[in-house]
């Protein structure tokens, strides 16, 4: 029988009230919490704990205050990524941003996710599905990446969209839900 971890990590339906899941996001809030809390110029320090948090970690990788995420270890990030102020991650699947990705404040990113059906919904079993973004994407404030999405390589995310289809590489898209406006 598969564990709520292993169920979670499939995006199967589980239960996050398992104990082990309420220990694993009580580490990534202590971890989230450190990162929030330290020195902005101390580079190594932040770096120490962004590489104890996320699943893995490129080279020149800069997280501003105040970040939060759910687990952290399903959070992947390549190298010289940016992510500004405010941004929230619901990481109960894999979030994967590729090289020189940047994200303006307040950008959320979910995986988590939810049944439509009420009685399933009430239950208390949520279920993910993963989130990828390409290199050199950009995501503007306060965009939110809903479950299940790709956004593909040189795309533009306009602030304030809502991304609930895939984004092809090298457009531009904006509104709720998010739309191509033009190619880049």
């Amino acid at each position: 029988m598969p564990s709520e971890k292993e169920k979670m990590l499939a995006g199967e339906p589980y239960d996050p009230t398992d104990p082990m899941l309420v220990d694993d996001r009580e580490r990534a809030r202590d971890l989230t919490r450190q990162i929030n809390d330290a020195d902005p110029n101390d580079a190594d320090r932040r770096r120490e704990l962004l590489d104890e948090l996320f699943g893995s970690i490129g080279e020149n990788v800069t997280v501003q205050p105040s970040f939060r995420c759910d687990y952290g270890y399903n959070v992947h990030v390549g190298d010289d990524f940016f992510a500004n102020y405010d941004c929230v991650f619901l990481d109960a699947c894999r979030i994967e941003f590729g090289d020189e990705c940047m994200l303006a404040p307040g950008v959320h990113v979910y995986t988590a996710t939810h049944s439509i059906d009420p009685v399933e919904r009430t239950s208390g079993t949520e279920y993910g599905e993963p989130v990828t973004v390409g290199d050199r994407a950009w995501i503007g404030g306060r965009a939110v990446l809903n479950p299940g999405v790709s956004v593909g390589d040189d795309a533009v995310v306009a602030s304030g969209a809502v991304v609930t289809d895939d984004v092809p590489d090298g457009v531009v898209v904006g509104g709720n839900p998010a739309e191509i406006i033009r190619e880049v």
